[in-house]
């Protein structure tokens, strides 16, 4: 049976998903079968994986997906046994072993604790099958000793599945040497005893400067150092997985400037990150209170979790007047899953799937209806673009069904059958393809309308090469061997 290490933070974005890919990484390089694993993720950005014995596919973090990448693994749904997917700022959806199990509101999620931590164990033993290393990533922080008796994402997990922690502190954002101090102060003897020492990540300078910093931690703590890893370039080739990092961009020069209106439940926004990296291009997240650039040539609304609320934050943002403008200047407009919902005339949820059953105008920028229905949407797609006769590849995730005139011009074909909208002038489309952009023809063609030459070079490729020099740093910066010697 497998080893396992498993890294938690003192606080939220510390770096544990790219610590983790990274370390997967170098496992994986020295001959390793190596596995991700995370108990229990929150985020909106999803990625399709393989129900293993079934032939399906079902939901986990896009951070996962990112993390099996990095071990040549293929994703599963057990690497990421229970997701939730924020719906409002009190409710979530929760996904268990890839599938939708149920919506719930936060002061009812501990009674769910047995039955998601029953299977969350399962998840494991599955994952353990098939590796030599297990590499586990907590979420939010420890120290949330107000959550410990329904936890079953960090010490809730380490303590039932007898897997030893290395605490991640962010000495980027100040205060790192309390962080880690204060944490092992208000820890339970049982949960502090998991620990097997920590890493300081995202170090901006001379590492020697912070020689007396570890010496400290360990004075205070008692754990040992597994190194201090340095501020990483390279992570910014990777998916984001949490919007709360998305940069709203300044101002600057471009052939293509491209606006995306920050949805309150923007899911999937990666979906953007291949044309954020290609030259020439400027990617604009439009956060609330501010208008949508009037020289932007193109418009994308991207993905939600919450169509329905997302449409009316969008109007109260006076973003349906900036897009009537945009459409009237001659500008072309994309709409991804849910935007492509919000594009057409009008969406109805009779069972209330998106909370309570009601219906919305929508925008009208595309001659078609949506009904949400509660058969959910979850696979890998290998389609034909019908615009640029080119093949592309993606996934769909998604509840509702989209129809209506516009649907005789579709985006592209799937299985030989039309996907997707077009208007009649082509200025307008909206498709339920997530990662049209990664594909490299796909992107080029669309680009050139636009008079951005790109050169066509992998999306995933850059992401490889990213996880490579990762890796390559952590070699460098922390003792591996007594990190991987430390898992049991």
């Amino acid at each position: 049976m497998a080893r396992a290490i498993m890294l938690q933070g003192t606080g939220s974005d510390v770096g544990k998903t790219v610590l983790v890919a990274g370390l997967c990484r170098v496992a994986s390089r020295r001959g390793l079968r190596v596995r991700p694993f995370k108990p229990q993720n929150m985020s909106n950005n999803a990625a399709v994986a393989t129900i293993p014995g079934e032939g399906s596919s079902g939901e986990i973090g896009r951070a996962q997906w990112l993390q099996a990448l990095a071990c040549g693994a293929e994703p599963t749904v057990h690497m990421n046994p229970v997701l939730l997917k924020p719906q409002s700022d009190m409710g979530a959806h929760v996904i268990v072993q890839g599938r939708a199990y149920s919506r719930i509101d936060a002061c009812n999620y501990g009674r769910l604790r047995e039955h998601l931590l029953s299977a969350v164990m399962s998840s494991w033993e599955r994952v353990r099958e098939d590796a030599d290393l297990v590499i586990v990533e907590g979420a939010g922080s420890p120290a949330e000793i107000n959550l410990r008796d329904r936890d079953i994402a960090n010490m809730g997990f380490a303590t039932r599945a007898h897997v030893p922690v290395v605490l991640v502190g962010d000495i980027d954002r100040g205060g790192v040497i309390a962080a880690l101090a204060g944490t092992h102060l208000i820890l339970s003897d049982a949960d502090r005893e998991t620990i097997s020492g920590f890493i300081i990540n995202k170090f901006r300078g001379d590492l020697s400067l912070f020689d007396d910093g570890l010496a400290a931690i360990t004075r205070f703590t008692g754990w040992r150092s597994f190194g201090v890893v340095p501020w990483l370039s390279a992570v910014a080739h990777l998916p984001s997985e949490d919007s709360v990092v998305l940069n709203c961009g300044a101002s600057k020069n471009s052939a293509l400037k491209i606006a995306v209106p920050l949805l309150s439940r923007i899911a999937n926004f990666d979906d953007l990150d291949p044309l954020r990296g290609t030259e020439g291009v400027q990617v604009i997240f439009v956060p609330p209170g501010q208008r949508l650039p009037e020289d932007a040539a193109l418009v994308v609304i991207p993905g939600t979790k919450s169509t329905i609320a997302d449409l009316a934050f969008l109007r109260r943002n006076g973003w349906d007047r900036d897009l009537a403008a945009h459409r009237a200047r001659g500008g072309v407009i994309i709409g991804l899953c849910g935007g492509f919902q919000m594009l057409g005339r009008r969406i109805d949820d009779p069972l209330g799937l998106e909370g309570e059953a009601r219906a919305a105008e929508g925008l009208g920028f595309l001659d078609v209806n949506t009904v949400m229905v509660p058969e959910k949407t979850v696979r890998e797609v290998f389609a034909h673009s019908t615009r640029y006769d080119v093949s592309l590849t993606g996934y769909e995730i998604h509840m509702g069904r989209t129809r209506g005139p516009d649907c005789d011009r579709p985006v592209a074909l799937v299985d030989g059958h039309p996907e997707g909208a077009t208007s009649a002038d082509g200025k307008v489309f909206g498709t339920y393809l997530h990662g049209l952009f990664g594909a490299e023809d796909f992107r080029a063609r669309f680009l050139q309308e636009f008079g951005v030459h790109d050169a066509g070079r992998g999306y995933l490729d850059q992401i490889e090469e990213a996880l490579d020099a990762i890796a390559a740093e952590l070699e460098r910066h922390l003792n591996c061997d007594a990190l991987f010697a430390a898992a049991r």
